[in-house]
C-alpha cells in the first residue's frame, strides 16, 4: 500500500513540474526555473517572483492598441 502512495506522489511532483514548465515557456520566462519548485522554500519565494515580474511574451498596452 505505501508502494502505491509513493508511486502516487511522484506521479503528481512529475505532473506539477511539467505543468510549471508549460507556464513558464508561455511566459516566455526560462523552463529551466521549474526546478525551483523542488526547493521547499524556494517554490514559494518564485512563485511571489514570478506572479509580478515582467513577462517576455506579454504584450504592453501600447502593442494592443494597433
Amino acid at each position: 500500500m505505501m508502494l502505491f502512495f509513493y508511486a502516487l506522489v511522484i506521479l503528481f511532483s512529475l505532473f506539477v513540474l511539467w505543468l510549471g514548465h508549460k507556464i513558464l515557456l508561455k511566459a516566455g520566462l526560462d523552463g529551466r526555473w521549474t526546478l525551483a519548485l523542488l526547493v521547499p522554500v524556494v517554490n514559494i519565494i518564485m512563485i511571489w517572483v514570478f506572479a509580478f515580474c515582467r513577462w517576455p511574451n506579454l504584450r504592453t498596452d501600447a502593442e494592443q492598441d494597433l
